[in-house]
């Protein structure tokens, strides 16, 4: 990695990305409902989080305090995290895999860098147990820091959840949960909470 790779030292509180990143994880677990097992999809941008154009100031220091917050809060849950890597690796997924082997998901190979991946996925990579890719998958709720487009990854009906953090650092934050179709129509009965 040449000094060109990674960004120069960025002028963000670390502590307080921490703390936002962990409290929008804990307010969209609680209103999603998730259970232990349950896959947590993030998409960060750490440029966007560091007031900088997506893609353009990939920040480790940053990446990793999203990752370290929120691997935490999942950890706590007994739910999985699944990094959503950058459009350069077709925003594959890192993520550990026994939750790749449980939800049948097909691995691909390819071990994401601050410049081909991201700094949020590589730091997923370096810190989870038994890291690996998969192409897609079908998360039970979303976070989505810095507009990087996470839809592709939840399962079909996301519904949009209003959390007290509308910003990590200067990035935009949007959450999602998922519920299951309803299917049947006007004459059929539906189970409530799911």
């Amino acid at each position: 990695m040449s000094a060109s790779d990674i960004a120069p030292s960025v002028d963000v509180d670390l502590s307080e990305i921490k703390k936002q990143a962990a409290q929008a994880a804990e307010e969209l677990i609680d209103a999603a409902g998730m259970k232990p097992g349950q896959i947590l999809v993030v998409g960060c941008s750490s440029s966007e989080i560091a007031a900088h154009k997506i893609g353009c100031y990939s920040s480790a220091e940053v990446g990793q305090a999203v990752f370290d917050a929120l691997r935490y809060v999942c950890q706590k849950h007994s739910l999985y995290l699944a990094a959503q890597c950058c459009e350069h690796l077709n925003r594959a997924v890192i993520l550990e895999e026994d939750a790749a082997i449980r939800y049948h998901l097909e691995m691909v190979n390819v071990i994401p860098r601050l410049k081909a991946g991201g700094s949020f996925a590589t730091a997923a990579w370096n810190g989870m147990e038994h890291p690996c890719a998969v192409e897609s998958i079908k998360a039970h709720a979303g976070i989505d820091i810095g507009d990087t487009l996470i839809g592709m990854h939840l399962r079909p009906v996301a519904v949009p959840v209003r959390t007290s953090i509308r910003e990590i650092g200067s990035a935009h934050v949007v959450c999602a949960r998922t519920r299951l179709k309803y299917i049947g129509g006007e004459r059929a009965s539906y189970q409530r909470g799911v």
